[in-house]
């Protein structure tokens, strides 16, 4: 099942050779026990979560060497796999529907080796994906909390640094008609349609291609969690509080590294 996978995911990564030519970078502050499995909580979503695809659902940062014996499963919105082939598609790169059963079904693997990738902010977040943004949508975003709890999962924290840096997006300030409509069909179709743009092909004015910043992405140190089948509202919530102390002392850590400037910190809607 492994080299089936490694092998898509390099098909998968020679179609977005362009994108990889780009400074595109995975680092790890802590080695994975492939006899586990792991929830990762990626931030921030982005316009196009691109990071989290390219790092996990190709081998273009060479995920298999720097994490070996682990299988990455990032989560996709169900409406994508009600598309027919590219459902197949998506699902022989290591993509799963964002529901609780599939989530569920990865964890519960007894041979372990096994990360379950949330961009845990979605589509909702997206909307305010734009340079120098570093807001995330985090503060009542729990079930992935409690997902870890039910199966006593860890906790992987993991910032991408850049993510937000890649697209403009056309001004939708909340109140705005824009903002409404983008919200409306959000909660009707689950996606948010964020008016995006960058450069293009032979020029730099103006297009849908990403702008040449680079992404680093860091996957932090694992959170240990205690196994309880029906947790308590309290119990998620103090693993909540310590999941967002871990991803900002992640980001503070390294933030400076990455062309960050100190007086930058996270904030939580």
């Amino acid at each position: 099942m492994q080299s089936s996978n490694t092998s898509t995911q390099d098909n998968v990564a020679s179609l977005v050779v362009h994108f990889t030519s780009y400074i595109l970078s995975l680092m790890k502050t802590a080695g994975l026990d492939p006899q586990k499995n792991y929830i990762i909580g990626f931030h921030p979503h982005g316009v196009l979560v691109a990071g989290a695809f390219l790092n996990f659902c190709t081998e273009a940062t060479h995920f298999s060497k720097i994490f070996p014996g682990m299988t990455p499963h990032m989560m996709m919105l169900n409406l994508w796999f009600r598309v027919p082939f590219f459902r197949d598609y998506v699902m022989s790169g290591g993509l799963i529907p964002s529901d609780k059963e599939s989530a569920s079904y990865v964890l519960r693997k007894p041979e372990g080796g096994n990360v379950l990738v949330i961009a845990v902010g979605g589509a909702q977040e997206a909307l305010d994906a734009r340079p120098g943004a570093f807001t995330l949508l985090l503060k009542n975003r729990k079930g992935f909390v409690r997902l870890a709890i039910e199966h006593g999962t860890p906790l992987i924290p993991v910032f991408s640094f850049g993510e937000n840096e890649l697209f403009d997006q056309v001004e939708n300030p909340k109140g705005s008609w824009l903002r409404w409509t983008q919200e409306r069909l959000q909660k009707i179709m689950g996606i948010s349609l964020p008016l995006f743009h960058a450069r293009g092909v032979f020029q730099y004015n103006f297009g849908l291609l990403p702008y040449r910043r680079p992404i680093f992405t860091v996957v932090g140190k694992p959170i240990q969690v205690e196994k309880k089948h029906n947790p308590s509202k309290e119990e998620v919530d103090q693993l909540h509080q310590k999941y967002i102390e871990e991803l900002c002392q992640l980001f503070e850590e390294h933030k400076t590294k990455y062309g960050v400037s100190e007086d930058k910190h996270l904030s939580f809607i």
